[in-house]
């Protein structure tokens, strides 16, 4: 609990997954992918109950071995690649949030966000008495410096900004990370919609605590990271 208020984490996990096969429960150093995120949640110090939300067996095998019992297989309308997270997370909360002041998404493809994190996210939230908290990183490179391409490959459009400025004349742009999301539960049921509003606020995060798991080579910098950063302690 943080200030009397129920906390309930959510971990989504389908068993589908198109560019890394299974990739939330391959193994990363010396546990499987969902297992950094769940032991994240159980180290917190206001986290009240960790939820696991899947629809594959195996998964919920795997996270028994970190001693939580999922409640149900996801049904299979919130198991096809159109599911939203939106709807996965409504649903989860009206059959057994109940009790649940605030709620973090976890997703287990950022490993490499921990329990800190966590804890600071949500004393974030409650600090700015937010309706929700969403984690944020600092680009690596200026988005000015990014554009789609036409069809002929031509640049002539392609820079935004004035042509020649510096990098560090451009300012610092932030993009989202996908480590974490907290929700004022009541609200949230209210509105049925994740859209941020004038009450979410940013939590930044370090670039090497912010790798998100899409592909393969996301997860070679995620063993890479790992290694640095040595996540078998806290880190700030």
């Amino acid at each position: 609990m943080i200030n009397g208020k129920r906390v309930v984490a959510l971990i989504p996990a389908r068993g589908g997954s198109k560019r890394l096969p299974r990739k939330n429960i391959l193994p990363l150093g010396n546990k499987p992918l969902i297992g950094w995120t769940i032991e994240a949640a159980q180290k917190s110090h206001y986290i009240d109950e960790v939820i696991i939300s899947t629809d594959d067996q195996e998964i919920a095998d795997v996270v028994l071995q970190f001693g939580i019992a999922v409640p149900e297989l996801r049904p299979d309308e919130l198991s096809t690649d159109n599911a939203t997270t939106q709807s996965v997370l409504l649903y989860t909360l009206e059959r057994f949030g109940q009790g649940a002041d605030i709620v973090i998404l976890l997703q287990p493809t950022s490993p490499l966000r921990n329990q800190r994190h966590i804890d600071e996210a949500l004393e974030l939230f409650e600090k700015k008495s937010a309706f929700s908290i969403i984690s944020v990183t600092p680009c690596e490179h200026p988005p000015e410096w990014s554009n789609a391409l036409p069809e002929d490959d031509s640049m002539l459009n392609f820079i935004r900004s004035t042509p020649g400025k510096r990098s560090q004349d451009l300012g610092q742009s932030f993009r989202l990370n996908g480590a974490l999301y907290v929700y004022d539960v009541e609200q949230l049921m209210k509105r049925k919609d994740m859209s941020y509003t004038e009450s979410t606020f940013a939590y930044k995060m370090k670039n090497e605590h912010s790798i998100d798991i899409d592909n393969l080579m996301d997860f070679y910098m995620a063993e890479f990271f790992l290694e640095k950063l040595k996540l078998g302690e806290p880190n700030p």
